[in-house]
């Protein structure tokens, strides 16, 4: 089969016409039938049911041209792929990131990153909120959780785990609490979305669950600020591991109650689709799992967090 006919058969799938077909793809009716025979013979099958007065796609039509068309997509995106191979990445890249992770932790690598493809013209969008492809002026957005949208594409980052942290200062002042019952006397530092304030606390030990209504003082729809109250010492949070690595690293934090562990996360990549994926994204994508990769090594060997904790993503999801 030649792609050309394998192009025929898709648009008269669309058009549900052979000459409508033809004369969107400016070649004559007898030629876009040729195709469509060409086609059939080599599958053994006939695609369409044809009629004096209309074409409709036959049972096996019906399995085979979604296949046909996402075959197609593939095979162009290869060949995008080899034109631009070699090529100097340019352009825009627009990037969406939480305020934790983006303020901290990813702007310092996008500068990296700029300084090795200066024709990469960076647009960074920094929110809390749940990216909307259709309403935001971002390409892809560096979030934690898979995409919740099936029409959605996404490489997994890496897997992220969780802690309770505190500041030194902190504890000192209230104590260090032990278990989940400990907390009911402490400060809680809560993340808020959408007027929904994360009060309640879950814990994992051992396959037991731990639920703790917290009472607190503070709260916030960002992150990154949230991450500065416990620094400050204001009180307990649970913080994404990858947030808060450098107050970790450098002692500024602690974690507390390190056997009751709050349930890890992960961080995905996230595009609206696979035409989205340019070779820049590509080489976005590997320079977050191999900063990432760093990081969380640095926290093990730390003996921060366990070693068995973690597993790097090296496939697409």
């Amino acid at each position: 089969m030649l792609i050309e006919d394998l192009e025929v058969i898709l648009k008269v799938a669309e058009f549900r016409s052979i000459t409508a077909a033809a004369a969107s793809l400016n070649m004559r009716t007898a030629t876009a039938s040729a195709a469509i025979k060409r086609v059939e013979s080599a599958l053994g099958a006939d695609l369409f049911i044809r009629t004096t007065r209309q074409l409709r796609l036959s049972g096996a039509g019906e399995r085979f041209i979604p296949k046909c068309e996402e075959a197609l997509v593939m095979l162009d995106l290869a060949r995008q792929d080899l034109k631009e191979e070699g090529a100097d990445i340019s352009g825009d890249l627009r990037i969406g990131v939480s305020s934790d992770l983006g303020r901290n932790l990813v702007a310092p690598w996008l500068d990296e990153f700029q300084e090795l493809h200066p024709g990469i013209n960076l647009k960074v969008n920094i929110s809390d909120s749940q990216v909307d492809f259709y309403r935001d002026p971002v390409d892809i957005a560096l979030r934690y959780g898979p995409p919740g949208d099936a029409s959605l594409y996404g490489f997994k980052i890496c897997d992220v785990p969780r802690l309770l942290c505190a500041a030194p200062g902190y504890l000192d002042r209230q104590g260090v609490p032990c278990n989940p019952d400990d907390l009911k006397s402490h400060n809680g530092l809560f993340y808020q979305l959408h007027d929904i304030v994360h009060s309640v606390w879950e814990f994992s030990r051992a396959g037991a669950v731990f639920k703790v209504r917290m009472n607190g003082n503070r709260s916030s729809n960002d992150g990154d600020l949230v991450r500065r109250w416990c620094v400050a010492g204001k009180g307990l949070a649970i913080k994404s591991t990858l947030d808060m690595s450098s107050d970790l690293l450098e002692g500024k934090v602690l974690a507390v109650m390190p056997d009751y562990l709050p349930k890890e996360t992960e961080l995905w990549l996230v595009c609206p689709g696979r035409q989205s994926i340019t070779p820049a994204v590509r080489l976005v994508r590997d320079t977050f799992r191999s900063k990432c990769a760093e990081i969380l090594q640095q926290l093990i060997s730390k003996k921060i967090i366990p070693k068995d904790s973690i597993e790097k993503a090296d496939l697409e999801c």
